[in-house]
């Protein structure tokens, strides 16, 4: 079975500062160290469950933050950005058995969640998809149930895990931090977090055909509320769009990973408002 593994940094135990997850700090190559381990402990789950291959695609920011040499040298490594047409999903397709999200985070808005945003936290204040707010989570595993490929695991903070809990059908979840508040959190020692990841992997890959895919019912209304009316100005110009008040903008479509290229194409848009 091959199994795609997307890992954000947000959502890494032992990280809950924006210094943390910022290129150019002092703190990051220490996160990025964080990152990988976590990556390894979910490739090596995925190859106790029964993985014949394991794809990560490396989800955060920039995209090029895990340290290549300390990875599993048996996982491939997808990096760099722009990754166009599906980003955080990037290379994903019907072959793959299962998905695996690694340190991942809340939505935008949602209270003592640790570093919460959708896609990008300079541009996207809230992302609706038929009138209800998705997180990443939420967002890629639909991506991933337009192939016929299930998630079967969530890590992150408490928070990320209630929800994948709710929407995700048979999805277990490793919390590895419970949040305190945007930048505030209670976290497993990085070894402890690890030991759990990697046994929740396993148990994922393992049980991977007794999971279904998600797929929330068409036709879809993507919805995004930006923080500036500038971006919305931006955002009009694609194609299809409708601005329905000064920062909010909506696409209509029957295929969801239409939607999902609009969004994406709406935040590129918004972050040349200076």
């Amino acid at each position: 079975m091959k199994v795609f593994i997307s890992i954000d940094m947000e959502g890494i135990a032992g990280i809950a500062h924006g210094r943390q997850v910022s290129r150019g700090s002092d703190d990051y190559p220490e996160s990025r160290r964080l990152m990988t381990e976590e990556a390894n402990a979910a490739v090596a789950g995925a190859f106790e469950g029964g993985a014949s291959s394991v794809v990560v695609n490396d989800s955060h920011g920039d995209m090029y933050n895990l340290l290549q040499e300390a990875l599993d040298a048996r996982a491939e490594l997808t990096l760099g950005s722009p990754k166009v047409p599906l980003s955080m999903m990037q290379g994903l397709g019907p072959e793959f058995g299962v998905a695996l999200f690694v340190g991942y985070h809340a939505a935008a808005g949602t209270e003592a969640a640790v570093l919460d945003h959708t896609y990008s936290g300079r541009t996207l204040h809230d992302v609706r998809v038929n009138g209800e707010s998705f997180s990443e989570a939420e967002l890629n595993a639909a991506v991933a149930g337009t192939f016929g490929v299930p998630v079967g695991l969530v890590t992150g903070d408490d928070k990320i895990c209630e929800v994948a809990v709710k929407r995700l059908p048979g999805v277990r979840t490793v919390a590895v931090k419970e949040g305190y508040g945007a930048a505030v959190a209670r976290s497993l020692h990085p070894s402890a977090a690890r030991a759990a990841i990697r046994e929740g992997a396993a148990a994922a890959v393992g049980g991977a055909s007794d999971l279904e895919p998600f797929r929330p019912p068409g036709p879809y209304r993507f919805e995004v509320d930006l923080m500036r009316s500038g971006m919305a100005d931006l955002c009009f110009l694609v194609p299809g769009s409708r601005r329905t008040g000064p920062r909010t903008l909506l696409f209509e479509t029957e295929d969801f990973l239409e939607g999902f290229r609009c969004l994406l194409a709406w935040m590129y848009l918004a972050s040349n408002d200076s």
